[in-house]
């Protein structure tokens, strides 16, 4: 887990794809299917970023209803994790990053905290917003791109 004001240091090439996959096996997701557009690869330590991916993602089906989609794609200078839920109202979303807040009994409350942290070590920025069916959309910019150059 990324450590409160640690950054990362040694960042590495991670293909965006392949890692969204190998969470979505991670996660348990029940009947929940992956709509999976990320197709860059960025700089970052790998067990963040699927630590990372691996709390929007399963924050996304804990918090869906039936079968949910998910999808992981590109936006900007980063990546973007929607679900098709029934979102997070406005006047939640400051909060939904604090250590502890859960809108459920079984929750912990801290995966969304851990994503703000790992986003941070990197220097990276989350924001949530609505998706475009009105589900939760985390999305995380100031991503650095790999080019495959040295």
């Amino acid at each position: 887990m990324a450590q409160k004001g640690r950054a990362v240091s040694d960042p590495e090439p991670i293909d965006l794809h392949d890692t969204a996959q190998t969470c979505w096996q991670n996660v348990e997701t029940g009947n929940a299917t992956l709509n999976n557009r990320a197709n860059q690869t960025i700089r970052a330590d790998a067990s963040q970023i699927e630590s990372l991916l691996e709390n929007l993602i399963g924050n996304a089906v804990e918090h869906s209803n039936g079968d949910p989609s998910v999808a992981v794609g590109e936006v900007g200078d980063g990546f973007y994790v929607e679900d098709d839920g029934p979102g997070i109202p406005k006047s939640e979303r400051d909060d939904v990053f604090d250590a502890g807040y859960s809108t459920t009994d079984a929750g912990t409350g801290f995966g969304l905290s851990i994503v703000e942290q790992v986003a941070q070590a990197h220097g990276w920025e989350v924001t949530v917003t609505s998706g475009r069916e009105g589900g939760a959309r985390f999305e995380v910019t100031g991503v650095e791109f790999d080019d495959g150059g040295s």
